[in-house]
């Protein structure tokens, strides 16, 4: 076992840009100890936040980077604060410069974030070490953690990929704090560039479920989403050599397979009682999106909008998260690889977004997650700003919005075919005193709080839940609204 430091950014700094750290080389790096960011008096202003910040990109400015240079996060509540971890990745930073070992963000409101460092100071030995040992070079970054808090120990899973195809581990490091330092205990499920099916392994999810079994759900391209059971003592698989089993695929379109499937996330709604396993479409700079499906066991089948196991191939419903545009901005693409998390009965979704203006920008987004009548997950169109979480007057709804419909146009393959975000942008949407929206008296609307239903003269009908948010393009409080209409496309609106 290799006891790996939690590295801070200043500590970062002063081994120099461009400086390849070696893997697990044990420096005398002290423990992270960090300062309090909530120093009274210092404030904070949420218009501060920003699509772009080119201004507080480069390495050097890392104490800054706060909600930026997020990808793939993972996030976890210890004490008073939210921990973000999240692939190490920096707008304009090559990758022989960034440090070699996972970002990490703390906050206590899921608005203003704090970084405060890297897990690692280094490669993990053991993982680095099995890639070496099957003929690849292991990549300098580490990709798509999970951390996961069983008893007293924080366990940290990585993903490390290499230059072979398909040749990638997921491996596990212990702690007694969030903060480290990490204890690395070694690989836990891998990959080679096999002709056997096998997904690619990375981009862990764990699910500790209500009798205490521990699983772990993980994959990308390739052989689809599997799931594994581990050992609840080790945190390893339950049975040595165990690659799990799939249980979600995509469609294809004659030869050819529609696009990426990754990055899955896994929860227990324990009033719903389902299992909800969240998975990410499509390429992760222009397409990306977020699919969910849903399972009375977490042993699956998990079901589509439909009732279809999403584990047959064929591209599966509903769709609660895609690149969108607002009036007057320049949108938001990439939106996939998410993290769920609940507190206190909320849950939330954190994930990466790219501003349409500059789409090499990440930016880290958390929404809240509102449920319909039928038990199926929907997000924010706005992201969290610590609204005011009381009901809307019907009174408050007549006026003019901005709605978004997530419809979906399949573009088989991956960057160079899916070269475009496929933007779904706003329309026009007017809610009469009387009723009726847009004109027509056969589109009709009822409220009974928190739910809108809207009614077109097309048959197509939707109830939405209806929150008060924050309208992040305009800057000002707003009335939002998100549901899924009765053929499980998601809708959204903005009040102007």
């Amino acid at each position: 076992m290799k006891k790996i430091a939690f590295l801070s950014p200043f500590r970062g700094l002063l081994l120099g840009l461009g400086v390849l750290l070696s893997a697990c080389q044990k420096d005398d790096v002290p423990e992270f100890k960090p300062t309090d960011p909530d120093t009274p008096g210092t404030g904070f202003d949420i218009n501060s936040i920003s699509d772009t910040y080119a201004n507080v990109a480069p390495l050097s400015s890392a104490s800054l980077w706060g909600p930026y240079n997020v990808h793939d996060p993972a996030i976890i509540k210890a004490d008073d604060y939210y921990y973000c971890y999240s692939t190490d990745v920096g707008y304009g930073i090559s990758d022989a410069t960034l440090t070699s070992g996972l970002q990490v963000r703390r906050s206590k409101d899921l608005i203003k974030w704090d970084f405060v460092g890297w897990v690692f100071n280094g490669l993990p030995a053991m993982g680095a070490d099995f890639i070496r040992q099957n003929g690849g070079t292991p990549n300098k970054l580490l990709w798509a953690p999970y951390v996961v808090k069983v008893g007293s120990e924080y366990r940290l899973y990585y993903s490390l990929a290499s230059n072979v195809f398909k040749l990638s581990v997921i491996g596990l490091a212990t702690s007694s704090s969030p903060t480290g330092p990490w204890t690395e205990k070694g690989v836990v499920v891998s990959s080679r560039n096999t002709t056997t099916p096998m997904t690619n392994a990375i981009d862990p999810t764990i699910l500790v479920d209500p009798q205490g079994q521990h699983r772990m759900y993980y994959g990308s391209a390739f052989n689809g989403i599997y799931m594994l059971k581990l050992n609840p003592a080790t945190g390893f698989a339950e049975t040595t050599g165990d690659k799990g089993r799939r249980v979600a695929e995509r469609g294809y379109t004659g030869n050819r397979i529609n696009g990426n499937i990754e990055a899955p996330e896994i929860i227990y709604n324990a009033e719903q009682r389902k299992y909800y396993l969240f998975i990410s479409y499509d390429w992760l700079l222009t397409k990306y999106n977020v699919r969910v499906g849903r399972a009375d066991s977490p042993d699956g089948p998990f079901l589509d909008f439909n009732g279809q196991d999403i584990n047959i191939a064929q591209d599966h419903g509903p769709m609660i998260l895609a690149p969108y545009q607002f009036a007057g901005h320049s949108g938001w693409q990439g939106t996939a690889h998410c993290g769920v998390f609940q507190d206190n009965g909320q849950y939330y979704m954190a994930h990466q977004g790219r501003p349409g203006i500059d789409p090499y920008f990440m930016n880290l987004h958390v929404r809240k997650i509102f449920w319909t009548p039928s038990g199926w997950p929907v997000v924010s169109p706005e992201r969290y700003a610590g609204e005011d979480n009381s009901q809307v007057a019907a009174t408050d709804l007549a006026g003019d919005w901005e709605q978004i419909t997530l419809n979906y146009r399949v573009v088989p393959g991956y960057e160079v075919e899916q070269n475009t975000p496929d933007f779904q942008t706003s329309v026009p949407l007017q809610l009469a005193a009387n009723g009726t929206f847009n004109g027509n008296a056969s589109n009709t609307w009822t409220y009974a709080a928190p739910y809108l239903e809207l009614r077109w003269a097309t048959g197509t009908s939707a109830k939405v839940f209806v929150q008060k948010g924050r309208d992040w393009e305009n800057k000002k409080s707003t009335i939002i609204f998100s549901g899924l209409d009765n053929a499980g496309i998601a809708v959204w609106g903005k009040k102007k």
